[in-house]
């Protein structure tokens, strides 16, 4: 009873004045640890019944055998699997089903699979257990093939083996899969079950068909909190961030309360669109409904205010923080490192290892970021080399991008070239980009070539090789080699996605993409960008005709003034009050001429005007941006 009601101490109490134990109140006790997620407590008192000489039946061990399988714990699970052997209960079904759940918990699918196949008799929630066991370990494709069998063998499926398949089918963005299990939901009538319309939403919304899950979402006859919330991460997933927000207002207005992965989702949301004042109203939400101190919801309020600029605010949230882990430390060295603020992510990762935090992989690609960020070649390189020989991770090709970016941005591309043809593993897409695109900022035909040939190759269908490529025979003069890389791109029918910029104003965030005019504001807006052309000529700018490939193919000097972050400045200033700053963000990199345009805009309005790209921060003022140049 005391367990059932969430009181383990009084179970234990209790448990402890008994004068005399048996197997029953040793399993009721284990339980009671187990079912309230402490899980070693468990495994301990286990091990003490068996000191006392009593045996464990079996609904004891299926206790025991859950409890190893939340922690993993494999040896031990293959100690019970050899005592269930032995007192003859590995042909009860259900004793064989937590075997399989155990074994594939701990990521031996091979073995699960072997004792699935052995089993003398098996349930529904045998072949579940070895569904789950596939799809939790990646292996969507043999979850969904065991499903064919289960079908063949006439085990008919639950509402349970549907929402494990549709996971599945997530994990490998099978639309036309999902499709069908759909249809079979429909046919079996499991389509009213709140979890299984739930997992519908997020399985349409992970392929990519976020209206498809809208249709589904709405016409849930019961939605609760975890189905508004799929909802809202099938927007944020698909980087549609304004309409998780709108959904959210909607979510409030159903009277439905959020949890602390609603705010997870939507924090995340404002921090791909640097919506801060939405942010800074979600932080007074989660104060009031008492959330801040869960870490995961605190970690990602710094990754928040650090994606809007805030690098401050996230800091004295960091240190303000009643418990951190990896993950806090990693969203505020990455928060440094997008900033442009090498010096203080570095030392926050030696703060980080001084206060016994152990780095991960993530930590040291924000390390080599913030390195490559700011110029600091020599730290860089030793903290590279000291993750692989002092602290035993191994590279992987994200920490090499990283590598070849900080001596690219440098101007060492010779060196980046040599590291890159030291590597151990093939260099892919991401990295030959990395060096193409240092090759188009240091104005290296050559090696921008030899780069642009390797990418193709790996992403034919990309189209920012050839946008880098252009601007690098656009900078270099080669008007030939220019209209011939050009027709290459048309011929390949390759298409350059449209830049896109955000700014938020009055709580209302409003996009503006590359030479649209559709805003209800467009007249005013383009009458500002021409008063603020006359204004910069006067100031000395000049219009770089090297970037117009940046975000359209016209070659007409008009044409880099409507790129979208233009067109976000102009509205922003003729929407907000003289000496607010303007935040804008980005899906594309800033382009040279950008850049340059709005650091003469800082000095000739007097606003603070802080842009985050595709890459990282950059805050203009007084004619300066805190890149210094170098990004």
């Amino acid at each position: 009873m005391y367990s059932k009601c969430g009181s383990v101490l009084h179970a234990h109490k209790v448990f402890s004045n008994m004068p005399q134990h048996n197997v029953y109140s040793w399993t009721a006790i284990i339980s009671a640890y187990a079912d309230s997620g402490e899980v070693e407590e468990a495994i301990n008192l286990f091990h003490q019944m068996q000191e006392t000489g009593l045996a464990p039946d079996k609904v004891l061990f299926v206790v025991v055998l859950k409890a190893c399988a939340r922690l993993a714990t494999l040896e031990q699970g293959k100690q019970l699997h050899s005592e269930i052997i032995k007192r003859g209960f590995q042909s009860d079904v259900v004793v064989g089903n937590t075997l399989v759940n155990m074994y594939a918990k701990c990521g031996c699918t091979e073995d699960a699979r072997e004792l699935f196949d052995n089993m003398s008799e098996r349930d529904v929630v045998s072949w579940n257990a070895m569904i789950a066991g596939y799809a939790q370990n990646g292996l969507g494709k043999d979850a969904l093939a065991l499903f064919e069998q289960m079908k063949q063998e006439g085990m008919q499926p639950n509402n349970v083996t549907f929402v494990l398949l549709l996971n599945a089918c997530a994990s490998l963005a099978a639309l036309e899969q999902g499709k069908q299990l759909h249809s079979e939901i429909i046919k079996r009538g499991f389509q009213s079950d709140v979890i299984v319309g739930r997992t519908l939403v997020d399985m349409y919304a992970k392929c990519g068909c976020t209206e498809d899950a809208r249709g589904l979402f709405d016409n849930m006859t019961e939605r609760d909190v975890v189905s508004w919330t799929a909802m809202i991460a099938g927007y944020a997933q698909n980087g549609l961030g304004k309409e998780a927000l709108a959904l959210y207002e909607k979510m409030k207005q159903a009277g439905v309360q959020p949890n602390s992965v609603t705010f997870v989702l939507l924090l995340k949301a404002c921090a791909s669109l640097a919506a801060l004042e939405q942010g800074k109203q979600l932080h007074s939400e989660i104060i009031k409904k008492g959330f801040l101190s869960d870490v995961v919801v605190g970690s990602t309020l710094v990754d928040m205010y650090a994606k809007c600029g805030c690098t401050e605010d996230a800091r004295e949230l960091f240190d303000n923080m009643s418990e951190r882990n990896v993950v806090s430390w990693n969203a505020m060295i990455a928060g440094y490192a997008q900033n442009g603020l090498g010096k203080d992510a570095l030392a926050l990762f030696e703060q980080m290892q001084r206060e016994g935090m152990k780095p991960d992989e993530v930590t040291y690609i924000s390390v080599l970021s913030a390195c490559a960020h700011s110029g600091l070649v020599d730290q860089g390189r030793y903290v590279f080399d000291s993750m692989c020989k002092n602290h035993g991770v191994t590279p992987t090709k994200e920490h090499y991008a990283c590598m070849v970016d900080l001596l690219g941005r440098a101007g060492c591309l010779a060196d980046a070239e040599l590291f890159m043809n030291k590597m151990p593993i093939q260099p892919n897409s991401v990295v030959w980009m990395t060096l193409l695109g240092a090759a188009r900022n240091h104005g290296h035909v050559e090696i921008g070539r030899r780069a642009f040939d390797r990418v193709v190759k790996l992403e034919p269908k990309n189209a920012s090789p050839y946008v880098l490529l252009s601007n690098i025979y656009a900078a270099a003069g080669k008007t030939d080699e220019l209209a011939k890389i050009r027709n290459e791109m048309k011929e390949a029918g390759v298409k350059k996605m449209p830049g896109c910029s955000w700014i938020e104003v009055d709580n209302q965030l409003h996009a503006f993409v590359v030479g649209d005019a559709t805003h209800p504001q467009s007249k005013e807006i383009q009458a500002e960008l021409d008063r603020l052309v006359g204004l910069m000529k006067k100031a000395g700018y000049k219009p770089n005709l090297s970037f117009v490939l940046d975000d359209v193919e016209d070659e007409e000097e008009n044409a880099l003034c409507g790129h979208s972050e233009k067109q976000a400045i102009a509205f922003g200033l003729i929407n907000t009050p003289f000496g607010t700053p303007i935040r804008i963000k980005k899906n594309l990199r800033v382009c040279g001429d950008c850049h340059n345009a709005t650091k003469i805009i800082s000095k000739i309005v007097g606003r603070d005007i802080s842009v985050m790209d595709a890459t990282r921060y950059h805050h203009f003022k007084d004619g300066f941006c805190s890149c210094g140049d170098y990004w």
